[in-house]
């Protein structure tokens, strides 16, 4: 990411009598006080008749002004670039921003002092100050960002105050350009589970299918030069007179969606460990171990968005990309006003929806039995059930997260309850356990995935 040349002043008449008085405005004390002592060694001069004190003061006075002139006339000719490494850190992670100062005249630079303007959440606003710059030298410094605080955060403009090499005058100016480093939230790794209820066409039950496929449903295509030889088709062979292999079928990816409950309502407390930070974190590290395990995965919220968008996951998912925007939207996720659950209810896709992963907070019993409803349209449900009041320390109904989880649970899903301290690896590998043995009691088999 690289902050550009500012851009030329629009009006030039208005700019110059602007920029005159900017630099008069910019003289040091040094330069003031070579002025004034100019100034008035030429009043005494003209006084008292000496000529060679008249010489001295108009040497005084314009040594100032020329210092001036020169420095205005530079002021446009040293370009700034920023560099931002990585752009994308989880919480609590380091990037490091890079500053490049370029002197693009033809004559070497004063002192330059550099400030760069960051959010004090960041650390402390950078300052450095460098050396005389050679005519077309460049000189880089570097420095370090962090958060603890999921979010954007806006680097920048940069500052460069320019002095003139006998430190009478100084001017600051600003690069427009700005960059922005996204702190995202921390993700664990999560271990390769078996859970019931996986969504066709993945694991298992996909090469189950696959095997009761026989060739007749097999569409035969031109044979191309590095294909096995153990697939041709010789029944096709012969009919089109040229070599035919056996088509291979299209793999087809798993379905999952990652819900998370942002509602105010359903969250008490603030801060990096609250509860809504936790499934904050929960909802983005299952989402980037299901991209892993080569899901098609979107986030849903209470508000009914989805990302990636409907209809734009074919040119989302399969890349980087998709992860990078979930993980975007989760860094700058906020509380919702919403009551309900319901927005997220009617984005659900019914049956074609697979394998549903779900962060909640505190439930109503209207609440709960919506999210119960939610298992019907789903291959799977796992949801991941927070009390906020145990997080909080604050009074809360005795045992209602409790019933919540057994609502769910007698509605199909695998229900976990979250507590302070609990990690997610542990609790998913615990959905796992519950999975798979309610997997096999109801199939009579295990299924699920990984």
């Amino acid at each position: 990411m690289t902050a550009g040349r500012p851009a030329a002043p629009a009006a030039p008449e208005a700019a110059g009598r602007t920029g005159v008085r900017a630099a008069l405005g910019g003289l040091t004390t040094r330069g003031r006080s070579f002025l004034a002592a100019g100034v008035a060694a030429a009043g005494c001069a003209y006084a008292l008749g000496q000529g060679d004190l008249l010489r001295v003061g108009l040497l005084l006075s314009v040594l100032p002004l020329i210092c001036v002139a020169a420095l205005y006339r530079t002021r446009y000719r040293v370009a700034g670039s920023r560099r931002l490494h990585p752009g994308r850190v989880p919480a609590g992670s380091e990037a490091r921003v890079h500053l490049r100062m370029d002197n693009v005249s033809r004559m070497p630079t004063g002192l330059l002092m550099l400030q760069d303007h960051v959010p004090y959440v960041l650390g402390p606003r950078p300052r450095f100050v460098l050396d005389r710059v050679e005519a077309g030298g460049r000189r880089e410094v570097s420095y370090r960002v962090r958060s603890d605080l999921r979010g954007r955060y806006p680097l920048g403009p940069l500052q460069l105050r320019l002095s003139d090499p006998f430190g009478m005058c100084e001017l600051t100016r600003s690069f427009q350009a700005s960059d922005t480093l996204t702190v995202v939230p921390r993700t664990e790794p999560l271990p390769p589970v078996s859970l019931a209820g996986e969504a066709t066409g993945y694991g298992e039950g996909r090469r189950r299918t696959l095997a009761l496929a026989g060739d007749d449903d097999i569409i035969p295509r031109a044979y191309r030069h590095g294909d096995d030889l153990r697939r041709v088709h010789w029944r096709s062979t012969a009919r089109y007179g040229e070599l035919m292999v056996r088509r291979e079928e299209q793999q087809q990816r798993a379905r999952c969606t990652v819900l998370l409950d942002t509602r105010s309502a359903a969250y008490r407390g603030s801060g990096p460990d609250s509860a809504f930070e936790w499934a904050v974190s929960g909802a983005a590290s299952a989402l980037m171990h299901l991209l892993e395990r080569g899901f098609t995965v979107r986030l849903l919220t209470d508000t009914g968005t989805s990302v990636p968008e409907e209809g734009a996951e074919g040119a989302a998912q399969g890349s980087a990309d998709a992860a990078g925007l979930m993980m975007d939207t989760l860094a700058v996720v906020e509380h919702s006003d919403g009551a309900g659950l319901s927005r997220a209810f009617d984005g659900l896709r019914g049956g074609a929806e697979g394998l549903l992963i779900a962060f909640l907070g505190d439930l109503d019993e209207d609440q709960t039995a919506l999210a119960a409803r939610m298992r019907r349209r789903t291959g799977a449900a796992v949801a991941f059930v927070l009390d906020s009041g145990v997080w909080t320390g604050e009074d809360h109904v005795p045992g209602a997260a409790r019933e919540r989880v057994r609502v769910l649970r007698e509605a199909g899903w695998t229900a976990v309850p979250v507590r302070p301290g609990d990690a997610l690896a542990d609790l998913w590998r615990q959905a796992g356990q519950e999975g798979a043995a309610a997997s096999g009691a109801a199939d009579g088999y295990p299924g699920g995935w990984s």
